[in-house]
């Protein structure tokens, strides 16, 4: 049996199970919004590592970024093969659960940090951010599996779409939390180990629905006596490497998303320092832009995910990439808060757009019985740019004596350089490749 009539004995996703798989994207997105890219990431700036920065300018921002590159280097290297050894078992369903057990119990613990314990906080963050990671891989993964290739831009924007409500939501709640608790009297201390709670607990619900309704559609094949599925994952793996020249435009996007998707990472986790440390914002004025550039990013991931299958993913992607340009040069220009606010709406709906017109490229990359596989090289190449985007940013700024305005232009290169490299995917061939995969 080939691999394109399995895939079409596979019974359709009806509006309720794709529902199911969009909540997925809801739920968790609220633990990069609060964790990795606001309240959390400034506070640990801010008052948890402060005392190392006043020693030496920069050394917490740079911490910040090691403790998330940490992470995203374990995901790296585990996530292709956890994605093949979950497409053998037929088991990405388990393996998601696992991952967001893990993440939710991570953030909740996260409360019990106080100022000053820098490596605890850094042991927590980076055990939640693997868990969160390896749950985008595996949800990521059931994509090829409800819906066919002409349609899955529309069902990703509408999957990030969803998810960047979810973040704005828990970003609501803890905006309210946070304003309460200060009538009260009560010191930051105090009430932001609180919005990890109601984080934790806002994932912990709202992912429910996913492990109710969303279905395993894939079967298991049999495992061969005496291989452990660690080694099976392996070999699956070392299989698509060697045909990788099948492969060509899969390998040439995933290169492109790489250089890329760096660029996204440095924003997503350090733009919350950025607009406190370079242009002053407080906390409610900066958790209130970044509320509304989930706005912005929603309505970008929507418009998006209909542009990219009706005029093609690479034109679209590349619309989004000049966005980012605009954005990133915008920023650094920025002297006025009127003018940060312009920048960060421009780079939500690039950021919404992006995001999810790259997870569905490579779904549509990709061969239906091999979702896990190759939406794990996906999280790897996420993860690779996780590491190196906010990595070097930190390196900069800590090299520069902590001027953030030069660690964000060196973030430039990474979207000119990938919007250069997009120019040779071939989508029409990469698209019949994964249909005609052995």
């Amino acid at each position: 049996m080939t691999r394109a009539k399995q895939h079409n004995t596979w019974p359709p996703a009806g509006r309720r199970e794709l529902l199911a798989w969009a909540l997925y994207d809801f739920a968790n997105s609220g633990y990069t919004t609060v964790i990795l890219t606001t309240i959390y990431s400034a506070y640990f700036v801010g008052v948890i590592a402060a005392p190392l920065d006043q020693q030496n300018a920069g050394m917490a921002t740079l911490l910040w970024s090691l403790a998330v590159g940490l992470a995203n280097f374990t995901v790296m290297l585990a996530g292709p093969v956890i994605g093949a050894m979950a497409d053998h078992r037929a088991s990405k369903k388990t393996f998601l659960l696992i991952s967001s057990i893990g993440c939710v119990l991570a953030t909740g613990l996260l409360a019990l940090v106080g100022p000053g314990d820098v490596w605890l906080a850094m042991l927590l963050v980076t055990l939640s951010a693997i868990m969160f990671a390896g749950g985008e891989n595996l949800i990521a993964a059931f994509l090829p599996e409800l819906v066919p290739k002409e349609n899955m831009g529309r069902m990703s924007g509408y999957g990030w779409s969803v998810g960047y409500f979810g973040g704005l939501l828990t970003l609501g709640c803890c905006l309210w939390f946070i304003g309460w608790g200060r009538q009260q009297g009560w010191p930051d201390s105090e009430i932001i180990p609180f919005t990890l709670l109601i984080t934790a607990a806002i994932f912990a619900l709202t992912a429910l629905p996913t492990f109710i309704w969303l279905r395993e559609r894939a079967v298991s094949q049999p495992k061969t006596a005496g291989i452990s599925y660690v080694r099976i994952g392996f070999q699956r793996l070392a299989h698509t490497f060697r045909h990788a020249l099948h492969f060509r435009d899969l390998f040439r996007f995933l290169l492109t998303l790489a250089v890329y998707q760096s660029g996204v990472s440095t924003v997503v986790v350090l733009a919350a320092i950025y607009a406190q440390e370079v242009m002053g914002f407080g906390r409610e004025e900066l958790i209130i832009l970044i509320m509304v550039v989930n706005v912005t990013a929603a309505v970008g991931a929507f418009i998006c995910g209909h542009l990219q299958d009706r005029f093609g993913s690479v034109p679209t992607l590349a619309i989004t990439l000049v966005l980012w340009i605009i954005a990133i040069v915008t920023a650094f220009f920025a002297n006025e808060s009127s003018q940060m606010w312009l920048a960060g709406n421009i780079i939500g709906v690039a950021m919404g757009a992006s995001q999810a017109v790259g997870r569905a490229l490579v779904s549509q990359f990709t061969p239906p019985d091999r979702s896990g596989e190759f939406l794990g090289l996906w999280g790897l190449v996420n993860r690779l740019s996780a590491i190196v985007g906010p990595v070097s940013y930190g390196l900069v700024n800590y090299l520069t004596a902590g001027d953030q305005r030069m660690a964000l232009l060196s973030t430039l290169m990474f979207f000119v350089v990938g919007l250069l490299l997009l120019a040779r995917v071939d989508e029409k061939r990469g698209k019949a490749a994964a249909l005609q995969a052995d």
